[in-house]
Parts: structure tokens; C-alpha cells; sequence
């Protein structure tokens, strides 16, 4: 199987979209957010209308083993239903697809596929039907890369309209000028050909009007348009430029300016999103809220039958309070939050994929217990929150976020080095004090295997998550104190990016190395089958 190149944004990944977020419920981003926003974009596609579905995987990616166990299925029902990805009635999305109708046919089939996440989806209705390939290419963003034959790339942020003509007519014309005048600004308008389909894509930051898509219709050689709205937060532009994509270039951004890690993360979003500094702290005061929500919940005890681990968060704090532990000071109630986290989003509560939802605890929990220990306020949380945001916009850039490409160490190992810029922000520390803590916290992790006992993702994701928040606070105390890190932040990525392809196939999130393949893990797995 060739793996693609897995860069959000185009080249140019946002916080919200690619690293902080999507806020959603399920045990793995790449599985069931990614897989809410392929079937969300497949009903549009559809108008909504949508009478049977037949969802492919290949053989040796990572869906053909974790589809059903780790979330795609119920997330894709979902998507395929108009839901979001925090919606409350995912966890029943297979009785609600039966009930609305809609058949669904799960085949493992030997397609040519590109990436281990690979959904082929051949879509129909009363009108007809259309084939979409699409990926989930970690933390919860997608592409579109093929539909009925033609090779497309959307990642969901631009809305979409896609005029389908017959392909042995001539290109009708004056179409492209009706799109250019529709009063509407339009980012990009390309022809695309393959297999037995022509299409114009059309890209823009607004929904054509209905008047434009009118006239567009009454072309003789115009088939079926169809419409696609973003499913991400921040959309993208053709005018898109930022100031930097590095920690190289962060440094030479920063040169004469002397900011604070959050405060170039704030001018990085600002020009990516095209939206105002001060919005962008505004955003991530609200992820921080649902983050403080989410602990509350995890703190108070969950309850949810389909899991490995019952609520052990009461557990630990019930035991810091007796004085039992090791005094382990901030550390502990690190370990008490990442459990909290972990705990919510096992029992289908609402988290924050931070990076990804199985390494949603690590960087909350630990940037939250420094925030608290330290009496920080939300607004600062929110700032160190942002500074972990940055490092993972370079991780995106070069590498990615789905441990099926690179193993754990593309998410709890990300989520360390996020975590431990955070924590130096939240001190008071410099930028390149930060940014020496991600690069010690990332060497510590290279490596790191995905192998989910039964299939799931919690053991060994809550102690690997424990692990990240450790290694942060290690790490972002060495940086304060002045250690070297000697390697450069952007050239531990590349390491982390070229070990995390080399593991083996196996140990990417596919269930069949490791701490899966255990006696114990099989009876977990045989357990959770007949429950």
C-alpha cells in the first residue's frame, strides 16, 4: 500500500482544523470524527437522499481490523445521517441508519487504495449513484481524492459546487464566466476529467446563489450539479500566505520582535484563518471551556458499559487525598486529569481531540493541572494552549497525526511535545525555551508503537497518555533550566516522520502487534464481543 502525503490546509495546517479540535465524542478522531465528516460530505453529495451505501476497506489497512471497534462505523452512520461529531446520538447511529432506511454493506475488498484509512463509498438513490474514495488522515481531517472516476483533493474547507457534463460533449460554454459572475468571490474553477465523468469544481468561501446555480443548470450540456458545504471550522483561500512554516522560520519571524510562543501561535492562525488575533484567543477560550466541562465530568465518575477500564479517576484522587502516593507534587494531578479525560471520551462524552482523541489526554491534562496549580486563568490556559497549537502545526506540516501512518509517537508522542510547550508558556518561558522543550519531549518518544489491547482505544492509550504528560513536565523543566536539546525542533519532525513510517504495519493501529496480540488481549476482545 503507497501512503500519501497526509498535510492539512493544503500547505498550511490550522490549529483549529488540523491540532486543537474537532470537540467530539468517541474513542479515535481519525476513525469516527474523520468518519462524520466523509458521511456528512456524502449526503450532501447525495442531496440528502440516500437509499444504500456500500462502505469498502482494504485488506491491509487499518479500517479493515478497527472499523467496527474503534468507531468508524457508528461515526460514519452518523455522518451519513447529517449529524456532528459531538452529536449525543452517535452511539446509536447503526439503529438509526436502519431506522431511516438507508442499507448499509460493509465489504473488505481488494481496491487500489493509497493510505491505511481508506474509505471507498459507492452511494445510491433513486436518481442514481456516485462512488467516493476519501481518507482520514489523522485527528479528524479528511480528503475527497477520487469521485466517480475523477481525481478530486477536498479537505472540507471551502464550500463546493461540482457541475457534472456529459463526457463526449464539448465543454459548455460560457459556464466558467456564469460562475465568475455569479457575485459570489471564487477561489479556484477547474475542469476535471476521469473515468466516464467531467466536472467543473468550484471553489468558494460562500455558497453559490441560487440564481448562479439556476442558469448553471440550464446549460444543455450540464448534468447534475451538487453542492458541498466546509466541515471545518476555518476555511481556506487562494490567497493564503502565513508567516511562517517552521520553527526555523518562527525564530527568524520572531528575530526582532521578541513574542511569547502563544502570541506568534495567535499571529499564525490569524493570517491562516484570516480571522483577527484576538479571535483567535477568543476560540481557544471556548476549547478550553468544553476541556473544563469534560475534566468536571471525568473527575465526577463515568459510566459505560462497552470498555475495558471501569472509572479509575476517583481512584487516584481519592488516594492523593489519604496521602498514599509517592509525592509527586504537579505530577499527580497530571496523572488524575489525563485519567479524567480518558475516562470521558471512553464513555462517549464530549472531548477535544488534541491532537487525536486517543491522545486526548495528555496535552489537556497536563496544560490544565499546570493552570491549576499555578491559579492561571482560563485567558492563560487558553495561551498555552495556543503554544502547544504552533508546534503541532509544524508536526502537521511535515508529519502527521494518525498513529495508523506513524504509530503512537504521531499522537501521544505529539501531544508530549505540545504539552511541554504549553507548560513553558504557562511558566513565563520564552519561545525558544518552548520550543527546546517540544524538541526534548519528541526525542523522548520516537518510536512509540500503536498496539490497542482488544482492539480498543484504552489500554495501553491511558498510560501511554499518562507517559506524554510526564515527559512534558520533564521536558518544559529541563528547557526553563537551560537544557541543550541539540537536535532543532523542525529536524526531530522529519526523524519522528521517517520512523514512524518505517514501523511496521503491524504496530500502526491495525491490532495485529504488540500488546493486541496477547492471550489477554484476545479474551478482553472475545469478552467485549459477546457483551
Amino acid at each position: 500500500m503507497v501512503e500519501l502525503p497526509t498535510v492539512g490546509g493544503g500547505s498550511y495546517p490550522s490549529i483549529f482544523n488540523d491540532v486543537i479540535g474537532p470537540v467530539m465524542r468517541g474513542p479515535s478522531s481519525s476513525h469516527c470524527a474523520a468518519a462524520v465528516r466523509i458521511g456528512r460530505m456524502a449526503r450532501e453529495l447525495m442531496g440528502g437522499d440516500l437509499r444504500e451505501v456500500l462502505v469498502e476497506f482494504h485488506p491491509t489497512g487499518s479500517l479493515a481490523t478497527t472499523h467496527e471497534s474503534q468507531g468508524s462505523d457508528m461515526g460514519l452512520f452518523g455522518g451519513l445521517l447529517g449529524w456532528k461529531a459531538d452529536d449525543a446520538r452517535l452511539v446509536g447511529s447503526a439503529r438509526a441508519i436502519r431506522e431511516a432506511g438507508i442499507g448499509v454493506e460493509i465489504r473488505i475488498t481488494d481496491f487500489p487504495a493509497f493510505h491505511p484509512n481508506t474509505y471507498r463509498l459507492t452511494l445510491r438513490n433513486g436518481a442514481g449513484e456516485h462512488r467516493m474514495t476519501a481518507l482520514s488522515t489523522g485527528g479528524g481531517m479528511i480528503r475527497v481524492v477520487e469521485l466517480d472516476g475523477v481525481l478530486l483533493d477536498l479537505e472540507g474547507d471551502y464550500h463546493e459546487t461540482l457541475v457534472f457534463f456529459a463526457p463526449a460533449g464539448a465543454f459548455p460554454e460560457r459556464l466558467e464566466a456564469e460562475v465568475l459572475e455569479g457575485g459570489v468571490p471564487v477561489e479556484e474553477v477547474r475542469l476535471r476529467d476521469g473515468g466516464d465523468s467531467r466536472l467543473l469544481e468550484i471553489r468558494t468561501r460562500a455558497p453559490l446563489s441560487p440564481e448562479t446555480l439556476a442558469r448553471l443548470r440550464r446549460h444543455s450540456g450540464v448534468r447534475d450539479i451538487r453542492t458541498l458545504s466546509p466541515v471545518l471550522p476555518i476555511q481556506s483561500r487562494s490567497d493564503l500566505k502565513v508567516p511562517f512554516l517552521s520553527a526555523a522560520g518562527l525564530e527568524e519571524y520572531d528575530r526582532h520582535r521578541g513574542l511569547a510562543l502563544w502570541e506568534l501561535a495567535a499571529h499564525y492562525e490569524a493570517a491562516r484563518g484570516g480571522i483577527g488575533q484576538d479571535e483567535v484567543l477568543r476560540r481557544m477560550v471556548e476549547i478550553v471551556a468544553v476541556l473544563e466541562h469534560s475534566l468536571e465530568e471525568g473527575l465526577a465518575g463515568t459510566e459505560y458499559s462497552d470498555r475495558i477500564l471501569g472509572p479509575q479517576a476517583g481512584l487516584f484522587r481519592t488516594a492523593m487525598e489519604e496521602g498514599s502516593l509517592l509525592d509527586a507534587g504537579l505530577l499527580n494531578r497530571m496523572i488524575l486529569y489525563v485519567t479524567a479525560f480518558m475516562e470521558v471520551k471512553s464513555s462517549m462524552g464530549v472531548i477535544v481531540a488534541a491532537p487525536t482523541a486517543g491522545a486526548c489526554g495528555a496535552l489537556p491534562g497536563a496544560c490544565l493541572a499546570a493552570a491549576h496549580h499555578l491559579g492561571a486563568t482560563r485567558e492563560d490556559t487558553a495561551r498555552g494552549m495556543l503554544a502547544a497549537g504552533i508546534v503541532g502545526v509544524f508536526i502537521a506540516a511535515r508529519s502527521t497525526f494518525a498513529a495508523e501512518v506513524c504509530g503512537c509517537q504521531a499522537e501521544c508522542g505529539a501531544g508530549s511535545g505540545m504539552a511541554a510547550a504549553a507548560l513553558v508558556t504557562l511558566s513565563g518561558g520564552s519561545a525558544r525555551q518552548a520550543l527546546a522543550a517540544a524538541s526534548l519531549a519528541l526525542q523522548n518518544t520516537l518510536g512509540m508503537i500503536c498496539d490497542p489491547v482488544a482492539n480498543r482505544v484504552e489500554v495501553p492509550c491511558l498510560g501511554r497518555n499518562v507517559l506524554g504528560a510526564s515527559n512534558a513536565l520533564a521536558s518544559a523543566n529541563m528547557a526553563l533550566a537551560g537544557y541543550d536539546p541539540v537536535i532543532p525542533l523542525d529536524e526531530v519532525i522529519g526523524a519522528m516522520d521517517a520512523v514512524g513510517r518505517s514501523l511496521p504495519l503491524t504496530l500502526r493501529c491495525t491490532a495485529l502487534g504488540g500488546l493486541s496480540v496477547t492471550p489477554t488481549s484476545t479474551r478482553i476482545a472475545e469478552r467485549l464481543g459477546r457483551g
